[in-house]
């Protein structure tokens, strides 16, 4: 078994003075605080990063060393699967504590997005969809996603407004986290109506159905059971699955996220649970839409039937299950490379009592959904403390 044991998070949003080194840096030293642990004690480094062109300075494993130099020796490797990199390498690092090759293990996710033009910043994001066929959709990436709302609006009828619920859902649970990109309570009304300020960026998507361009850093450290038990804080994986699917929308059924939903069944059937019996989730709500396919694929509604969870309640803060209770990474921003281990330490704090104003009463296991591509590249992990 492996376990979280300490994290570390900078805020998200325009971070201007940063660059790629300096907010891998941070959170490498303040993880590794947090976890009570020096340089001498970890034996491996894992960050994950999409990069793409985002930042000149590319092989970002090789930045442990300037973190601490004590690291110098210590292997590092960058992890590389579009948004779901953050949770790739903690994959890789969780593999590598398994395997006995070490015992504690730094994974860092990381992102500088700001930078780049907007136009720019199109052509990276549309490197995680299947190029050769949807490389020339108008508005980029979220003009995939808006092709995706128009199909399944056309099946099940128009959902804005649940749409514009969960928009408003997660902007409201973002006013109580401190490093979210956006603190600010949108509202539904403003949510659900295209206006000069909340514009259709790819129709039927509008503004508030988008995720934003941030930057950002987070990071966690991993150890195996043993020594785990032995330190503060002790989060365990009680499951940890990663499934793919096709990478061209041509090949499946874009309106159900089939990679996803095998993920989730798998991940709740290895912990013995049912999805009703976890406490919170945090998943990949890139655009509204993916919020709430992914709420059929972790089997909360039937197909065509998502919207049921959000328009009943189910998701909010106090529903049955909350899901994003930190504003997800429609309010909480999405800097692509840090977005899975962000998730992690959402439902890690959330199951040591440590979420302040994001806490779930009662939290005893935390769901994460983080997703490459359009449910590409699809890990669930379900958290539970041990001690």
């Amino acid at each position: 078994m492996v376990c979280i044991v300490g994290w570390a998070h900078t805020p998200f949003g325009k971070l201007v003075e940063e660059n790629v080194e300096s907010l891998l840096g941070d959170v490498t030293r303040k993880s590794m605080e947090h976890a009570g642990i020096g340089a001498a004690d970890v034996d491996g480094c894992f960050v994950g990063v999409v990069n793409n062109g985002f930042s000149s300075q590319d092989f970002t494993a090789g930045l442990f060393s300037l973190a601490n130099d004590k690291l110098r020796h210590t292997p590092a490797v960058r992890l590389e699967n579009a948004c779901a990199s953050g949770s790739a390498a903690i994959h890789a690092a969780r593999d590598f504590i398994m395997a006995g090759r070490g015992r504690l293990a730094v994974v860092v996710g990381v992102e500088k997005m700001s930078d780049t033009s907007t136009e720019d910043i199109g052509k990276i994001l549309l490197g995680a969809s299947y190029v050769q066929e949807e490389g020339d959709v108008a508005g980029g990436f979220a003009g995939v996603f808006g092709q995706i709302t128009q199909s399944y609006f056309q099946r099940y009828g128009d959902k804005s407004s649940s749409l514009a619920r969960i928009a408003a859902k997660n902007h409201f649970n973002a006013l109580q986290n401190p490093n979210a990109h956006i603190q600010k309570d949108l509202g539904f009304n403003f949510c659900n109506n295209v206006s000069d300020k909340n514009p259709y960026v790819a129709a039927p998507l509008r503004r508030t159905d988008c995720s934003l361009i941030s930057d950002g850093a987070a990071a966690i450290i991993l150890a195996d059971e043993e020594t785990a038990r032995s330190m503060h804080r002790a989060i365990a994986f009680r499951a940890a699955v990663a499934i793919n699917d096709f990478l061209p929308l041509s090949k499946r059924d874009p309106t159900r996220f089939e990679g996803a939903a095998i993920a989730w069944k798998s991940a709740l059937k290895t912990a013995n649970l049912s999805i009703k019996d976890l406490s919170l989730v945090e998943t990949h709500d890139c655009f509204t839409i993916a919020e709430l396919l992914e709420y059929e694929a972790m089997g909360l509604a039937k197909q065509g039937q998502g919207h049921r969870i959000i328009d009943e309640g189910i998701s909010q803060k106090d529903g049955a299950l909350p899901i994003n209770p930190s504003g997800g990474l429609k309010a909480k921003g999405h800097p692509l490379g840090a977005t899975g281990v962000s998730m992690h330490i959402m439902g890690a704090m959330q199951l040591m009592n440590e979420a302040d104003g994001m806490q779930i009463k009662g939290a005893e296991l935390a769901g994460v959904f983080n997703m490459g591509g359009v449910a590409v590249a699809n890990y669930v992990s379900i958290l539970e403390r041990i001690s």
